[in-house]
């Protein structure tokens, strides 16, 4: 298997539109919870949990028994993949989807089936993945919205996905729910087999403390946390979490912005004549041909960092949208680089 390696050293100087990350940062409650100082005691003490689920649970709208907490998505994505998928089953996979999904499939010697999304317009392929469910398969995996294409998966396809796959898991990664608002939480009471995975990573501004949420049906989750790590996610990290629920006004004044700086992107990208996919997350697909990869290396150098998806899709670019004052900066470096700049 291939290791992922993503480019993560050396960003702090520069304007980060490449992971998605929430450019403004946390919630001040957050930083607060941090300033507190913590005891030495609350310091050398494990984590305990039992509070956090039922909060994030009441949160999501699930019991306390319907959750567990991971270090990020990743942790919980990886659970659901070691507690259903053997060696040598198939794990179904639309693509380009996130790049974890294979990964923790191959960790344990799945067998990643790669669907690709539909034509140019990148549409998920509902009745190729439906197909392609065989009596290998254990699992299939679905980020909605979908990075990098931004595309969302609706509550009537996702049913025909787990009405064919009754006997996987099927699993929706709902990272960027918070920009997008449409979610599969309401399906878990008629599907035994659905998980769906929320992250603090994205809209809470949070991926530096590592904390993403599964809910399930209560059974599932026992049989998922049998393999999970009793201490995973750390004291602050949780701390955190519960003070970033309270602070609602937060992540809907962010997500505004960022709607309204994508929008603007939108307009921006037609005035160019730069052909891109329409998002539902907070990232933009979009595409430069032959000059993606000189203008990613070009954009770095004048001190702003974008995604090259060139290896996903050829000859296309992600960026991450924040504040309108960055979407402006960043399309005005990218006219300068396009017109001949350095």
């Amino acid at each position: 298997m291939a290791p992922y390696n993503p480019p993560l050293e050396g960003r702090g100087a520069k304007l980060r539109l490449d992971f998605n990350e929430n450019v403004s940062g946390c919630s001040p409650k957050v930083l607060e919870v941090m300033r507190e100082s913590p005891s030495r005691g609350f310091v050398a003490t494990y984590p305990e949990y039992s509070e956090a689920r039922r909060k994030l649970g009441a949160h999501l709208g699930v019991d306390a028994d319907q959750v567990i907490v991971g270090a990020g998505t990743d942790e919980v994505i990886s659970a659901v993949i070691h507690a259903y998928v053997d060696p040598g089953d198939e794990v179904i996979i639309p693509s380009p989807s996130f790049s974890m999904f294979k990964f923790y499939a191959q960790l344990v010697g799945g067998v990643p089936r790669m669907v690709p999304y539909r034509g140019q317009a990148l549409s998920f392929p509902t009745d190729e993945i439906a197909h392609a469910v065989g009596s290998r398969t254990r699992a299939i995996l679905i980020a909605s919205p979908n990075n990098p294409t931004g595309g969302v998966l609706t509550a009537e396809q996702a049913e025909r996905i787990l009405q064919v796959a009754d006997g996987c898991a099927v699993l929706i990664d709902e990272a960027y729910f918070d920009f997008h608002g449409q979610t599969m939480l309401g399906l878990l009471k008629r599907w035994p087999n659905l998980f769906v995975a929320r992250t603090f990573s994205k809209a809470y501004g949070m991926a530096g403390l590592r904390l993403g949420v599964l809910a399930s049906q209560a059974g599932n989750i026992d049989v998922v946390r049998k393999g999970q790590s009793p201490y995973g996610v750390n004291s602050l990290a949780i701390r955190c979490a519960l003070a970033a629920i309270q602070d609602t006004s937060y992540v809907r004044e962010y997500v505004r912005e960022v709607l309204r700086a994508r929008a603007f992107l939108y307009g921006s990208f037609d005035e160019l004549g730069i052909p891109y996919w329409p998002s539902c997350a907070n990232f933009v697909l979009f595409e430069l041909g032959a000059k993606t990869k000189h203008a990613c290396i070009a954009l770095s150098d004048r001190g702003i960092l974008i995604r090259d998806q060139s290896a996903n899709i050829p000859g296309t670019a992600r960026v991450t949208v924040g504040p309108l004052a960055e979407t402006v900066r960043f399309l005005a470096e990218l006219k300068g680089v396009l017109n001949g700049g350095p």
